[in-house]
């Protein structure tokens, strides 16, 4: 992998159940993109071989909340990117921790 993501969509909208409702069609948009990604309960990280296409996936995220329903929302992204090399995976990182 040469680079990852981490994501945290923060939707404004006033019930738990909408925040709920609107994260997890972002998380179904993340899956539907057929890369590795890994749901936790604050973010969600996602792996691939090109920096573009994760940064594509990012700015999606956000039109994808707004679509579902939320007048606006806040996204937290940590990026890790190596062209030149590799990055530490998702299962390097936790696999151990969920055994």
């Amino acid at each position: 992998m040469k680079a990852s993501v981490a994501i945290q969509v923060l939707p404004a909208v006033d019930s738990e159940d909408e925040v709920i409702r609107i994260v997890d069609e972002v998380i179904a948009y993340i899956k539907s993109t057929g890369l590795n990604c890994y749901v936790g309960p604050f973010e969600t990280a996602i792996e691939g071989e090109s920096y573009d296409e994760l940064m594509e996936i990012v700015a999606n995220c956000q039109k994808v909340a707004i679509k579902a329903g939320c007048p606006s929302v806040s996204t937290y992204v940590k990026i890790v990117y190596n062209p030149e090399g590799e990055v530490l995976t998702i299962d390097k990182k936790v696999s151990k921790h969920h055994k």
